[in-house]
């Protein structure tokens, strides 16, 4: 007989992570469209430093996206990419109409409540954070008992 108790308990933190990579890699395309023109934009703009689109968003896209796929430091950069998301739509699609379908704002809403749950939740079983995590009890469990 089939147990979805256990299925649920086998791949609920296997799914977190496969979302986590989803995420962080698409997040991590937004970054390379802008800053090393792969994919190449839609609607290319020059890379200019002091501005905040593609100047400031383009860095925090690629490395905010390359730490989250590989689930390195998730949690405080979860929570930057929550609020940057939070000011993108802010500054770039609220002022275009209220409902987020209309200005173009859906997929920053959706980045920003995604980015918010990694905070909370973490990075997974299959992050390099749970790796450090499980390495630094593994040294203190192995040192206490020398």
């Amino acid at each position: 007989m089939f147990d979805w108790a256990t299925l649920r308990l086998t791949w609920e933190p296997r799914m977190l992570s496969i979302l986590r990579i989803m995420v962080g890699l698409m997040f991590l395309e937004h970054g390379t469209s802008k800053l090393l023109n792969f994919p190449p934009p839609a609607n290319p703009r020059a890379y200019d430093l002091l501005t905040l689109n593609p100047g400031l968003q383009g860095p925090l896209e690629l490395v905010g996206g390359l730490l989250l796929a590989l689930g390195l430091f998730t949690r405080p950069v979860a929570f930057i990419l929550a609020g940057d998301m939070a000011v993108a739509y802010f500054m770039s699609h609220a002022p275009r109409g209220f409902f987020p379908l209309l200005n173009g704002g859906i997929a920053a809403i959706l980045y920003c409540f995604i980015f918010l749950y990694l905070f909370v939740a973490g990075g997974g079983v299959w992050s390099l954070d749970q790796v450090w995590a499980t390495r630094g009890s593994g040294r203190a469990t192995a040192g206490s008992q020398a």
